[in-house]
């Protein structure tokens, strides 16, 4: 049992897709998708979640080239998320999310998902398969 929940991260130069666990850290359920405005302005919005969520853990997706190395687009997200980590005090762990977009895009197509809904969805969904992975490799321990 946790004495708090998990937030998952799906950090993008445009929205941040939001997800957080139930209290016993099995599933993870999509919370929004927030529009990004500005470093200052996302980190409040995501600290309104965590204080509302009572979240006390943070996994963020990392996206990964497909070798294995950083890209820009990685380190971008390290950089959000050191910022984040200094705001709440809360420890950030990193979760590969290479195909989560992909997964997240597939699983909407086959529930017969209209494109512009798609997209309004498509990184909450992100997040909850980037949690939902993180989730799932601490129950196999």
């Amino acid at each position: 049992m946790l004495d708090g929940r998990i937030m998952g991260l799906d950090v993008g130069d445009k929205t941040i897709g939001v997800a957080v666990s139930d209290l016993m850290g099995i599933t993870a359920q999509g919370v929004k998708t927030v529009r990004r405005v500005g470093k200052k302005k996302d980190i409040e919005e995501l600290k309104a979640i965590i204080k509302e969520r009572q979240v006390n853990k943070i996994v963020s997706g990392l996206p990964k080239n497909m070798n294995g190395t950083l890209g820009p687009q990685g380190e971008k997200v390290i950089k959000f998320c050191e910022l984040l980590e200094q705001e709440t005090g809360i420890k950030i762990e990193y979760w590969d999310e290479r195909l989560s977009t992909v997964a997240a895009e597939r699983s909407l197509i086959e529930a017969d998902v209209r494109r512009e809904k798609r997209k309004k969805v498509i990184d909450m969904l992100a997040a909850v398969i980037i949690l939902q992975g993180y989730l799932d490799s601490k129950r196999i321990l």
